[in-house]
């Protein structure tokens, strides 16, 4: 009899159905997967992943039929699909269904930051606004110059919504694509340069840890904002804290870190810093419609079924 793993910590809403459609066995977090039972482990054939804990090639090896690992979020860098190509196994993701959050989330930290609408809304709830009048002035967002690192579904979508706010939409990418009349850059450093907000779109991985460089942020100049919504990875952590501390750079909405949810405490000193808790995708429809996807994966593969999203 075939057996589904579910790993790492899923609300109500996913758990109702995950164990309706599939009876599985709960685990929490992959390290877990070593306390199966050699029986147990053998009869597992899919597994439903989600968090940002390393899923390898050690964990695979103590599931010997696995032949899916099906991830809950468009990112997979945590898991090993070398070790799991090796081994047969199909990897899928949830893409699509939460672009519209997540370049939303983009949006509004870039205007959270722009507009000071943080510390704005603090001088009104304080008195401030009743004792000492109007806030500060602030920084116009509209009609600014944006660039896009990375311009696949996500970066697409932030780039669409931003010319609705007629700036002047810059991008990177390794090739140019079709575009309504946006500026290719085939160089990081070229883009930061020619930009007053960068957002940062690449996927996770090892082919893009510190693509935002030191050389990249310093670049960006004084008035130069970064936007993060792709993975703490991609950016010079230390580079980028260097910089906002010494107002190299104007500020930063970040809303990934390297060792989240304990990131570095540095951040919570700055005042132009717009934090965010990974919450990207974080809306009761998109994390519904996320889940529903992951488990149409597994439903697909255990009736011998097309995957509908493999990423190998």
């Amino acid at each position: 009899m075939t057996k589904t793993l579910v790993v790492g910590a899923y609300s109500d809403t996913d758990l109702t159905p995950l164990k309706a459609d599939f009876d599985p066995i709960f685990l929490d977090g992959p390290d877990d997967i070593a306390s199966l039972d050699d029986s147990v482990g053998a009869a597992i054939t899919a597994m439903a992943y989600k968090g940002h804990t390393p899923f390898g090639a050690d964990q695979m090896d103590r599931l010997p039929n696995l032949g899916l690992i099906a991830n809950y979020g468009v990112g997979y860098d945590a898991i090993d699909v070398n070790a799991a190509n090796a081994r047969g196994i199909k990897v899928t993701n949830t893409p699509n269904v939460l672009n519209d959050d997540v370049a939303d989330l983009a949006v509004g930290m870039m205007l959270c930051h722009g507009r000071e609408m943080m510390q704005a809304s603090e001088w009104a709830r304080s008195g401030n606004w009743a004792k000492h009048g109007e806030y500060a002035l602030n920084r116009k967002v509209s009609g600014s110059t944006v660039g896009i690192m990375g311009l696949g579904r996500i970066g697409r979508e932030i780039a669409n919504r931003l010319a609705a706010f007629k700036m002047d939409v810059h991008y990177f990418s390794r090739s140019e694509k079709d575009t309504p009349g946006w500026t290719h850059h085939d160089d990081p450093v070229s883009l930061a340069s020619a930009v007053d907000f960068l957002i940062v779109a690449l996927v996770g991985g090892q082919e893009t840890e510190k693509f935002v460089s030191k050389d990249v942020i310093a670049a960006m100049g004084p008035r130069g904002v970064l936007i993060n919504i792709s993975r703490g990875t991609t950016v010079d952590e230390a580079a980028l804290l260097d910089a906002l501390e010494t107002r190299a750079i104007a500020g930063a909405g970040l809303d990934v870190f390297l060792n989240e949810p304990n990131i570095d405490p540095r951040f919570y000193a700055l005042d132009n810093v717009v934090i965010q808790p990974h919450q990207g995708s974080g809306t009761i429809e998109t994390r519904a419609a996320m889940g529903q996807l992951q488990r149409d994966n597994i439903t697909a593969f255990h009736a011998g079924n097309a995957l509908l999203t493999a990423v190998n």
